[in-house]
């Protein structure tokens, strides 16, 4: 299965076709969970792990994977379920989220399936492990629930988010004010840490939680008579979402006159390599490796300069 998982020019074929592939595993019963095959290296038998002092709870050892110390994440823990037990039939998922690699005790691996972002839905709005969950589908009368493994590392390795915005540039701070941005995004947690990091720059947020979403509010802006592309700093979007992508929100976006010079973002927990040959592809001006709030700041800043006028800083 590892070969599959490994080759960027395997993965750019989906690209603008609304379409995904899920890696299905179980984890104590035969509930079908998944996550996103482009953020997956290799799937391998559990090997023997090392002991971490001073670990967090849902971390249950290092696994050595080819000369690199890798955390192991008890996943059923982490999401809200008693805490999976390491035997001969464990598997680990070793996936890279946000340029690191972790990876992810689970029960059994099933198999590959390509699937059509429109068949993907939000989960349902209950308690429990919903909280961790980013859609679902279904497959063969089964439902398969898609984990929010932004989620997941957020709460083991929380991010610094804020700002100081003693560091921020006065004429900057007050260039923004009021300035506005378009984030789309099916992920509370990455919604929540962008919010964080514009506060302090006075700029106002507007949110959707799927590209078909964030389309239907844009081209709303423009048969109001609003010019969207002077209207926003910028779209930043996902790439993974329900019903459709970042991906193909970038073409739709390209495809329409009223919108096509919008400033669009991608905005992303997937391989850099991979989502900047996608940046090319769909015609996105720039892209951010989640979550990196510096950067985030600074692309902010130069779009600021950019439209109000101001001079590169020397």
């Amino acid at each position: 299965m590892a070969g599959v998982l490994d080759s960027v020019d395997s993965r750019t074929r989906l690209v603008g076709a609304n379409r995904l592939e899920l890696l299905m595993f179980k984890l104590h019963s035969n509930q079908l969970f998944a996550i996103n095959v482009f953020k997956v290296q290799e799937v391998l038998r559990l090997p023997k792990l090392t002991n971490l002092p001073g670990h967090h709870p849902h971390v249950v050892g290092v696994a050595h994977l080819r000369g690199q110390a890798v955390s192991v994440i008890n996943l059923a823990q982490a999401i809200g379920m008693p805490p999976l037990q390491p035997n001969e039939n464990s598997n680990l998922i070793v996936t890279e989220y946000n340029s690191t690699v972790q990876a992810f005790l689970v029960g059994s691996v099933e198999r590959i399936v390509n699937l059509n972002w429109e068949d993907i839905m939000p989960p349902p709005r209950t308690s429990g492990r919903q909280h961790y969950l980013t859609a679902i589908t279904r497959l063969e009368e089964k439902i398969i629930e898609i984990i929010d493994v932004e989620k997941v590392l957020a709460e083991i390795n929380p991010y610094t988010i804020a700002l100081d915005a003693s560091q921020l540039e006065e004429e900057i701070i007050q260039a923004a004010q009021g300035m506005e941005v378009l984030m789309v995004d099916d992920s509370p947690t990455a919604i929540s840490q962008v919010r964080h990091t514009l506060e302090p720059l006075g700029i106002v947020l507007h949110t959707a939680t799927n590209g078909k979403k964030g389309l239907e509010q844009m081209q709303a802006w423009a048969e109001a008579g609003e010019d969207v592309p002077n209207k926003l700093l910028m779209l930043i979007t996902d790439a993974e979402m329900p019903e459709m992508d970042g991906y193909s929100l970038t073409t739709a976006v390209r495809e329409d006159k009223r919108l096509a010079d919008t400033y669009v973002v991608l905005h992303t927990s997937m391989s850099g390599n991979f989502n900047k040959a996608m940046v090319q592809k769909v015609g996105c001006d720039d892209f951010l490796s989640k979550f990196q709030p510096k950067l985030l700041a600074e692309l902010v800043e130069n779009r600021v300069r950019a439209k109000a006028g101001l001079p590169a800083p020397q």
